[in-house]
């Protein structure tokens, strides 16, 4: 076997194809677009790229067929937060081989360890923890737009190279056309015809307003958690301009106490169900497609994101903003389901919002730490 760096066209597109390859045979995975990808590891659209660095590669074996590929990178504002400098290791493919896997990870942790660093999460993305990040042990059915799907059998690889759980991410999934329990429904209308408190969906034509108030609220809201970076608005510009093609702007929604941001949710179509069959690719024909299915409309949402300050947390607004939502989306007659995801293990406001609203467990995903002796 082989290692190979990504350093060109052709191992570029390799690194897109080994891929399609490992999953040709798995009826539950949605191949990600090859555009998502390639924006990840592009120093001119990823902002992580000014602040970090990163390196790729693919495995080989005898014959020259790729089984396996891997990427290494360094958030140099996150990596110092810990008790020993940790890098990240993530969009993990391989055949069902360890010793495959393992040269995988030793080229990641070799790459890691000349860079200064002394341990790996993995696998997460080199960027935002709302896509491509964590490792599936739970809940092998197809995965929403952006959320990381691999084999069962990855988690064997993980465990026996000496990584351990750092934490737990589960997704919960919401029957949208289920009424909510009757104690959230009655806080919930009780919340939004509270005098000052006033409720907004998102808008394009304001779309730098929104931005602003969700970094506000998000930055206030998440700052006392562990190894927490504050978000900027150069980042969440990037991320709304990705979702431009399939956002509604009536499922992303904000609360306001006294004119003062308070709280959000971001909530987007599931895109998966769009591009399935795609195999990555969205070139003409595809883009038709895709405009078509956009059109007629899918069935699945997922919340991407959820956010309240500080001060206003433990007022109910959260329940306030589903029950917005829900008076969109129900006359729509079109959305079966909510997936909830993902929320860390250590976050038991979020988590206890997921079971007021009747969700039920849907994923789970793992983050993981391998520290260098």
């Amino acid at each position: 076997m082989t290692i190979i760096p990504v350093s060109d066209k052709q191992t570029s597109k390799d690194f897109l194809e080994v891929a399609r390859f490992i999953y040709k045979n798995d009826k539950n995975w949605i191949c990600p677009l090859d555009q998502d990808i390639n924006t990840i590891f592009n120093p001119d659209k990823n902002p992580f790229f000014k602040h970090g660095k990163c390196n790729r590669w693919l495995l080989k074996d005898n014959n020259g067929q790729t089984i396996g590929r891997v990427a290494a990178f360094i958030n140099e504002k996150k990596a110092f937060q810990y008790d020993q400098p940790t890098g990240g290791m993530g969009f993990f493919e391989c055949i069902n081989d360890k010793k495959a896997a393992f040269k995988l990870f030793d080229t990641a942790k070799l790459w890691l360890e000349e860079n200064g660093m002394k341990a790996m999460d993995g696998p997460i993305n080199f960027g935002e923890n709302d896509s491509f990040w964590g490792l599936l042990v739970e809940g092998f059915t197809p995965p929403s737009f952006g959320m990381n799907y691999n084999h069962p059998y990855y988690h064997d690889f993980f465990i026996e190279y000496g990584f351990k759980t750092e934490y737990e991410q589960i997704t919960n999934h919401l029957a949208v056309r289920n009424p909510f329990p009757e104690r959230f429904t009655k806080i919930a209308n009780w919340v939004a015809n509270k005098p000052g408190y006033t409720f907004e969906h998102f808008s394009k034509k304001n779309a730098e307003k929104y931005v602003n108030d969700l970094m506000e609220i998000y930055n206030d809201g998440w700052e006392d958690f562990d190894n927490f970076v504050p978000i900027k608005k150069e980042t969440l510009q990037e991320s709304f301009k990705m979702m431009e093609a399939i956002m509604d702007e009536k499922l992303i929604w904000f609360a306001y106490v006294n004119g003062e941001p308070a709280s959000f949710v971001v909530i987007i179509p599931d895109a998966n169900q769009m591009i399935k069959g795609f195999n990555g690719k969205l070139g003409l024909i595809e883009k038709l497609k895709f405009v078509y299915k956009r059109w007629v409309g899918v069935n699945r949402m997922r919340a991407i994101v959820m956010g309240t300050k500080k001060s206003f947390q433990k007022h109910g607004l959260e329940s306030a903003l589903f029950i917005k939502l829900k008076e969109y989306v129900l006359p729509l007659d079109q959305y079966d389901e909510l997936e909830l995801s993902w929320v860390g293990d250590f976050n038991d406001k979020m988590l206890s919002i997921h079971q007021a609203t009747g969700a039920t467990f849907g994923k789970r995903h793992l983050t993981m730490r391998k520290i260098f002796s």
